[in-house]
C-alpha cells in the first residue's frame, strides 16, 4: 500500500465527502448526516499523507521541510484568498461585533487552532453557528495539528520501535476510547480537538502502511468489501442527524467504510470504484478542498445579507456561486501554485506562507483592537448592532454550564431595607435587573437576583449538574436569608416547547421513555411549577410568576442594524400578538389556575408593555432595540416594560412585619 499511482477513485471519494457537507449545509432534504464528509476528508487525509511519507522514507529521500513545503503548497494560497475575501465582503456586510468576531476566528486560523477557539466559543449567548464564516476552518486546524505532528511521531516511532505498527494500532485505540468518551461527557472537545479526532486520520495512516502481500484479494472479496462499504458511508449520510452522538462509535460507518474502499479498489477494480472514477464525480473531487472552503462563507455572508431569511431560489443560487468560486479558486488559485507555476521554490513557499499568515493574523488582531471598526456603521445602525452584547454587570449575575461559571447572586437596592425579595430563573431574570434595580431604588427595598442560563427555577431530573447546584444554593438561600417575596422568571417555553422551528432544545422528556412528548412535557411542568409554588408559600413567602416576553422570529439587533445600513425602517418589525398567546396558551393557563388557588401567588406579564391590542409586539423604540436577541430583553426593552413590575414594587414597598398578604393586598 505504498504506491503513489494517481487513483480515480480516491477523487470520487473526495466528491462524496464535500457533497455530503456542502449539501447538509445548504440543508438539502434528507442528507441529514452530511456532516460525516469531514470524517471521509480525515481518513483520505490520513491514508495519502502517510503514504507520502512512508515511500519517501523507504527510499531514504524523506524530509521534514518538504513535507511540509508541499502541505503549504496545497492548503494555504487557496485558504489565505478565502480568508482576504471574507475581510472584504465583512467590512461591507458584517456588524463590528461579528466582523470583530470575523477577526479572532482569523487570527486563530493562521496559527492552526480554530478547532481550540471555536471549541471554546460554545457559550449561551455566542452567535449561532450558522452565522461564523470560518467556523467550517476547525476541521483545517484538526489535519494542520496532524501534519505538524505525525511525520516527527512516524519517524520517531519507525526508528525506534520494532512493532511500530502495532505502536500506531494502540494510539488509534487509545484516541478512539477518548472520542467515545467525551461524546458522553464532554461533546465539543470529542467534536473539535484533534486527540479525539486522530484515530479517523490513524485509521488511513495504518491503512497506507499495511505490509505489500504479492497476491491481491481475490474480485469477489474486492466487489463485496466495496459495495459494504459504500453502504456505511451512506447509511451515515442519509440516516445520521443532528440528534447522533458523534463521532465516537457512530464515526465508524463512514471511517471504516472510507477504509475498505480505498483497500478493496486498491486491490481490484470494482464496480464502486468504476462510479468513483467517473468524470464527475473525479472532476467534483479535484475541486472539492476549494469547494469546501468556499460554500460556508458563501452560505453564511448569503444569511446575512438577507435580512428576511433565504428563499429556495436564493439558497439555490448560493450553492451555484459556492461551486463557480471553488472552481475559480482550483483553477487559478490551486493550480499555479501546486504545479509550481508560482513560488516553485521550498524556501519561497515556506516563507511566502509565513509572511501571508501572519499578515492575516495581524489585519484579525486589528479587528479585535478596534472593536470591529464600529466607525464603518451609521450611528443609527451602530445603535443597533451594539443592541447585541450584554452589559458586564448582565453577565456577572448570570451562571453558565458551557463557561463552568458559578457566579453569585447580585444585589440591589439598600441591603438594610426590611423589605427584601428573591428573584429567581434563567437568563430572563437576569435580562430584567434594569427594571429590578430602578424599583428597587425608586421604592427603597432590596432585591437579589439569582440567575442561571437554561435553568428551570424548579427541580426537573433533566437539569444540568450546574443548573441542579444553583437551585440547590437558591434553596440555602431562601432557608439562611429572610425574604418576604420570591419572583420565578424564566423562558418557560423552551422547557416545555423547545425553539419555535420545532422540540429542539425542550428539557422536558418523558421520564420512561427520555423522549419528547408534547403532552407528557406539560403535565410534568404543571407539576413541577406547582410543588415548587407550594413549597415557598410553605416557607411563608409571597410568589410572583412572571410570563415570559414574546419569542420573535428573529435576531433583533441584527435585523434592525442591517434594516438601518440599508436605509429602511425599522419601526414596523415585529411578531403578531396573535401568536405569541398561541404559544403561551397552556403555560398562561397554568399560571392563573396557580394563582387562582391561592391568594399568596400573583402573574405578572411584560407582554402589553411590548405588544398593542389585537396587533402586533414590537422589537424597537425610539431608536432602540428592545431584545439582545430573539428572545432576551435588552436594557432599554427592560426599562420599557418596567411598569408591568409595579403591582409588586408597591407590595413589597407595602410590606413591614410579614410576607402574608391578602389577594387584595397586592392588587
Amino acid at each position: 500500500m505504498t504506491s503513489l499511482a494517481y487513483r480515480r477513485d480516491i477523487d470520487g471519494l473526495r466528491a462524496i465527502a464535500v457533497l455530503a457537507v456542502v449539501l447538509f449545509h445548504f440543508g438539502v432534504p434528507g442528507v441529514t448526516g452530511g456532516f460525516v464528509g469531514v470524517d471521509v476528508f480525515f481518513v483520505i487525509s490520513g491514508f495519502l499523507i502517510t503514504s507520502i511519507i512512508w515511500r519517501e522514507r523507504e527510499a531514504g529521500r524523506f524530509s521534514f521541510l518538504d513535507f511540509w513545503a508541499r502541505r503549504a503548497r496545497r492548503i494555504l494560497p487557496a485558504l489565505i484568498v478565502m480568508m482576504l475575501a471574507s475581510l472584504v465582503v465583512g467590512w461591507y456586510l458584517l456588524a463590528p461585533k461579528d466582523y470583530e468576531e470575523l477577526g479572532r476566528s482569523i487570527h486563530n486560523q493562521v496559527i492552526f487552532i480554530s478547532n481550540l477557539f471555536f471549541m471554546r466559543q460554545d457559550g449561551y449567548f455566542e452567535t449561532a453557528s450558522d452565522m461564523k464564516p470560518m467556523l467550517h476552518t476547525w476541521s483545517l486546524s484538526v489535519e494542520e495539528q496532524y501534519y505538524i505532528a505525525f511525520p516527527l511521531l512516524l519517524v520517531f516511532l519507525s526508528s525506534r520501535l520494532k512493532q511500530w505498527r502495532s505502536a500506531l494500532f494502540v494510539l488509534s485505540l487509545v484516541s478512539f476510547a477518548a472520542s467515545v468518551w467525551a461524546v458522553a461527557h464532554a461533546p465539543e472537545k470529542a467534536f473539535f480537538l484533534l486527540p479525539m479526532r486522530a484515530w479517523e486520520l490513524l485509521a488511513g495512516a495504518m491503512l497506507a502502511v499495511l505490509p505489500v502481500r504479492a497476491q491481491r484479494a481475490s474480485p469477489r472479496l474486492a466487489q463485496s468489501v466495496s459495495l459494504i462499504s459504500l453502504g456505511l458511508i451512506l447509511v451515515a449520510v442519509f440516516g445520521y442527524d443532528a440528534d447522533t452522538a458523534f463521532p465516537g462509535a457512530a464515526a465508524l460507518l463512514p471511517v471504516l467504510g472510507v477504509v475498505g474502499l480505498i483497500w478493496a479498489n486498491g486491490q481490484q477494480t470494482t464496480l464502486v470504484g468504476r462510479l468513483l472514477g467517473s468524470r464527475v464525480l473525479v472532476g467534483i473531487g479535484l475541486i472539492s478542498y476549494s469547494w469546501y472552503l468556499w460554500h460556508w462563507p458563501v452560505l453564511v455572508f448569503g444569511k446575512y445579507a438577507s435580512i428576511f431569511g433565504l428563499t429556495r431560489w436564493e439558497v439555490a443560487a448560493l450553492f451555484c456561486l459556492s461551486l463557480i468560486l471553488g472552481y475559480g479558486s482550483w483553477r487559478f488559485v490551486e493550480g499555479p501554485f501546486r504545479e509550481r507555476r508560482l513560488l516553485a521554490g521550498r524556501r519561497s513557499i515556506l516563507v511566502a506562507s509565513v509572511v501571508a499568515l501572519a499578515s492575516l493574523g495581524l489585519v484579525g488582531k486589528g479587528l479585535v483592537w478596534s472593536d470591529g471598526f464600529a466607525e464603518r456603521l451609521s450611528p443609527q445602525a451602530l445603535q443597533f448592532a451594539q443592541t447585541h452584547t450584554w452589559s458586564p454587570t448582565l453577565m456577572k449575575c448570570l451562571g453558565d454550564d458551557k463557561k463552568n461559571n458559578r457566579s453569585e447572586p447580585c444585589h440591589f437596592g439598600p441591603p438594610t431595607s426590611t423589605a427584601r425579595a428573591l428573584v429567581w430563573g434563567d437568563s430572563h431574570a437576569s435580562a430584567l435587573i434594569p427594571a429590578f434595580n430602578d424599583g428597587s431604588n425608586k421604592y427603597d427595598f432590596s432585591i437579589t437576583q439569582a440567575g442561571y442560563a437554561g435553568c428551570l427555577p424548579f427541580y426537573r431530573k433533566e437539569n444540568t449538574l450546574g443548573c441542579r447546584a444553583f437551585n440547590e444554593r437558591t434553596s440555602a438561600l431562601l432557608n439562611r436569608d429572610h425574604f418576604s417575596d420570591v419572583v420565578l422568571v424564566a423562558r418557560w417555553s423552551l422547557y416545555v416547547y423547545g425553539e419555535r422551528s420545532g422540540d429542539t432544545g425542550a428539557s422536558i422528556h418523558d421520564p420512561e421513555t427520555g423522549k419528547y412528548d408534547r403532552a407528557i412535557a406539560q403535565r410534568l411542568f404543571t407539576e413541577g411549577l406547582t410543588a415548587q409554588v407550594q413549597h415557598l408559600r410553605a416557607s411563608g413567602h409571597r410568589v410572583w410568576l412572571v410570563k415570559e416576553v414574546p419569542l420573535q422570529e428573529f435576531d433583533v439587533p441584527f435585523r434592525l442594524a442591517r434594516l438601518a445600513m440599508l436605509g429602511r425602517r425599522t419601526d414596523k418589525e415585529g411578531l403578531p400578538l396573535a401568536e405569541h398567546l398561541a404559544r403561551q396558551a397552556y403555560i398562561s393557563a397554568t399560571f392563573e389556575r396557580i394563582a387562582a388557588s391561592d391568594p399568596g401567588v400573583r402573574v405578572l406579564d411584560p407582554a402589553p408593555k411590548l405588544c398593542a391590542v389585537n396587533s402586533w409586539c414590537r422589537v424597537e423604540i425610539d431608536g432602540h432595540a428592545l431584545y439582545t436577541d430573539d428572545n432576551h430583553l435588552s436594557i432599554a426593552g427592560s426599562k420599557l416594560v418596567e411598569g408591568f413590575l409595579e403591582p409588586f414594587f408597591r407590595a413589597l414597598r407595602n410590606t413591614s412585619a410579614g410576607p402574608d398578604v391578602s389577594r387584595n393586598d397586592v392588587q
